[in-house]
């Protein structure tokens, strides 16, 4: 089951014992029949009149083990009651999800019944796809209850349309079931049905995929014609325990896979010292450096539940993209940013880089109505520098959201070194504001008077380092006659008492009018789903 369980005494015969199914224990329901059976022990803790009742029950029932978490309880305890009961006891982590783990317990225990007779390798759901195809004749599509397409098949010569094709190459139903009057109909069925053609497209059957009463998304086949279809849905119908099976284990698999994903990659961003074995782990090509993507989507409320979908849309797409370039490119979701790990292959490693965070930009509508950011870090040449390359794709993801909020015509997706002069221009204002070093300067006093006066001396300022100071150049900026610019200048240097001719008193001001400026493109407030939270890694 891969979910870190403890065998409190794993002798021969328990170790031996057949499973048949599994339960979740409740103290208060009547006592079923649980021969065989994984019994998993809900709120049950060492030492509770529940704790002992089950497991007299479970050893005079012929329970196959029982689960539960230990709660501080020593193994040694546990084993002594293990033994003295002559049954099989398992320890969960204390962080375990109950759910998940009835979820990968029934999909590998049905599993080792079915999968021999089906003939395809359980939790493939392409194969299985191929499978229903060749039964049925006509081609498959397994679509789980957010739309997405989790499973094709690919037998040659069999007919598929106009949607059949769209839906294949963009994994996604161009109409979320939810909304679908089709996929309602298909969802209250009980059993599988006929969805006829519209316009010129062709019938469907299709069958709702269920679990324990859970939906876990639908069968698709392309009518394969009168002669045949009513054999078709004679088959699909036989097909559906099988289906089950095999959504419940995908869906466990991807679960189990996209965790140990997320926690190997923020292990390499992260913690430098064991960088190396999670990189091991995930069977990177770090030979020639890696650089990570980052990939945000602007949304005003990321807690909903359609931004949550959205943001795994984005994880499907970044690892969807990132695979077709690279066969070692790794993607995960870490806070609501999704990251990709790019190998550097050959010269032109940064060209490519950039092609693929443009092309998932460009993807980015068939996911959500909102903006997407992506960016690029540099290129790390060792693995334990991984976490500059994050930062910098951050930072310049940052500053992307903060370009399109003011307003500006700038680029949705952009490589590290494409900004690495503002960038390291706002790390020089922050250091002046955190080490106060502006204090009550010229440009602080020059800023109070345009305030409190209405005047105009900052911009005036601005324009004359801007045009290093010629006239013609500035006038032109300000929209003002020369002599306007003549005077505006002299006024300022009196006022001020400004030496402009001093080339370091230029370039402190220049300095903090440019850092300014640049802060003033930042949000006040990241977006929510620009939370990682940017400051974490900066």
């Amino acid at each position: 089951m891969q979910a870190g369980l403890v065998h409190a005494n794993p002798t021969p015969e328990n170790l031996g014992h057949p499973v048949s199914d599994v339960l979740m224990y409740d103290p208060l329901d009547s006592w079923s029949n649980v021969d065989d059976r994984i019994i998993l022990a809900v709120a049950c803790a060492y030492g509770s009149p529940d704790f002992d009742q089950l497991l007299h029950r479970a050893a005079n029932s012929n329970a196959a083990a029982v689960v539960l978490k230990a709660r501080g309880t020593r193994m040694e305890q546990l084993r002594i009651e293990a033994a003295r009961h002559s049954l099989s006891i398992l320890v969960a982590p204390e962080d375990a999800d109950w759910t998940r783990l009835a979820t990968l317990a029934r999909a590998s225990v049905m599993g080792a019944a079915v999968d021999s007779v089906s003939g395809v390798r359980l939790g493939d759901l392409y194969a299985f796809a191929n499978a229903a195809a060749s039964i049925t004749d006509g081609a498959a599509s397994i679509v789980d209850p957010l739309g997405r397409i989790v499973g094709y098949s690919t037998l040659p010569g069999q007919p598929i349309d106009e949607l059949r094709r769209v839906t294949t190459l963009t994994l996604q139903e161009i109409i979320q079931p939810a909304f679908d009057e089709d996929f309602k109909r298909v969802y209250s069925a009980p059993g599988s049905v006929l969805v006829a053609a519209e316009g010129e497209g062709m019938g469907r059957l299709a069958l709702a995929v269920r679990a324990g009463g859970e939906l876990l998304g639908s069968i698709w086949i392309i009518d394969p014609g009168e002669g045949k279809r009513e054999a078709a849905l004679e088959a699909l119908d036989r097909m559906a325990p099988l289906a089950g099976l095999h959504m419940l284990h995908a869906r466990s698999a991807s679960d189990f896979g996209e965790r140990r994903n997320a926690d190997l990659v923020r292990t390499l961003l992260d913690d430098a010292e064991h960088a190396a074995f999670a990189a091991a782990q995930l069977g990177l090509d770090a030979a020639n450096g890696l650089a990570v993507a980052a990939f945000s989507i602007i949304q005003p409320e990321a807690t909903s539940v359609e931004s949550v979908r959205e943001i795994h849309r984005l994880l499907q797409l970044v690892t969807t993209v990132c695979n077709v370039q690279y066969t070692t490119s790794r993607s995960a979701l870490i806070g609501s940013i999704v990251y990709a790990l790019l190998p550097s292959q050959g010269p032109a490693a940064r060209t490519v880089h950039g092609r693929i965070i443009h092309e998932i930009q460009a993807y980015s509508h068939t996911i959500t109505p909102y903006p997407l950011i992506a960016a690029a870090g540099g290129i790390a040449p060792r693995i334990e520098d991984l976490s500059r390359s994050r930062s910098e794709a951050i930072q310049t993801l940052h500053h992307l959201a903060g370009l399109q909020a003011s307003g500006r015509d700038a680029p949705k997706a952009a490589l590290f070194e494409e900004y690495r002069i503002p960038l390291n221009l706002l790390k020089v204002g922050e250091f002046i504001e955190d080490s106060e070093l502006a204090g009550t300067d010229d440009i602080s006093r020059i800023a109070a008077h345009d305030a409190m006066h209405q005047t105009d001396y900052l911009d005036t300022l601005r324009a004359y380092l801007a045009s290093n100071g010629t006239i013609s150049a500035m006038a032109t900026q300000l929209h003002v006659h020369n002599n306007t610019v003549r005077y505006r200048v002299s006024r300022l240097m009196e006022e001020f008492k400004l030496d402009l001719t001093d080339p370091h008193k230029r370039l402190w001001l220049w300095l903090r009018l440019t850092t300014m400026d640049l802060g003033a493109t930042k949000p006040a407030e990241p977006g929510p789903a620009l939370i990682g939270r940017i400051h974490d890694v900066n």
